[in-house]
């Protein structure tokens, strides 16, 4: 997969929306979750490799102040 974070969040959210909606019919809902879940992994693993990054800066004494708005 080839999209940016923003781009499979966009696309995730229009999926739920459809989702929620009710108006797809069972074999179009079960397409959708494959391609929500498909979406869902691909944002975390880009979310992943952002917080790695950021843990290489940090460990470089770079950006120490970083917040992430995790409590």
């Amino acid at each position: 997969m080839n999209l940016t974070y923003e781009e499979a969040y966009t696309k995730l959210e229009e999926i739920l929306d459809k989702l929620e909606s009710k108006s797809a019919s069972l074999d179009q809902s079960l397409g959708l979750y494959e391609d929500g879940i498909s979406l869902y992994k691909h944002c975390n693993k880009l979310l992943e490799e952002a917080q790695l990054k950021i843990s290489k800066f940090n460990t470089l004494g770079i950006e120490e102040d970083l917040d992430l708005g995790e409590e």
